[in-house]
């Protein structure tokens, strides 16, 4: 029997729009970008996230969402971490045309951890 591969866990900061079209693809896979939006980008820490959905989600949505998500750590390993800011405030950034490969490396659901309103 062969065990799971390594995973990294990642978050993403989102509004209900964007929650709502998760929810409708299972938990499993983040929907295609807008046009837009080149970029889809996972942040690093939780912190961050809950960051940017309290304070810019719920100001432009009415509501923010923390989701975690875990992704083939081998997989993910070809996008580089880019700090958007301060020490804690890092992202990875995936070129909306790499967003279906990408959700194949993601190892079971994304889950909602928190809620701002």
């Amino acid at each position: 029997m062969t065990s799971p591969p390594p995973t990294t866990t990642l978050w993403r900061p989102t509004g209900p729009k964007e929650l709502e079209l998760v929810r409708a693809l299972d938990w499993r896979a983040w929907p295609p970008r807008l046009p837009e939006q080149p970029i889809f980008y996972p942040v690093l820490n939780e912190d961050y996230a809950i960051r940017i959905a309290r304070d810019w989600n719920v100001k432009h949505d009415g509501a923010g969402f923390v989701t975690r998500f875990e992704v083939d750590t081998e997989f993910v390993g070809r996008y580089p971490v880019r700090r958007a800011g301060g020490e804690t405030i890092l992202e990875l950034w995936v070129p909306a045309e790499e967003l279906d490969e990408f959700n194949a490396h993601i190892v079971g659901r994304i889950e909602v951890v928190r809620e701002f309103r």
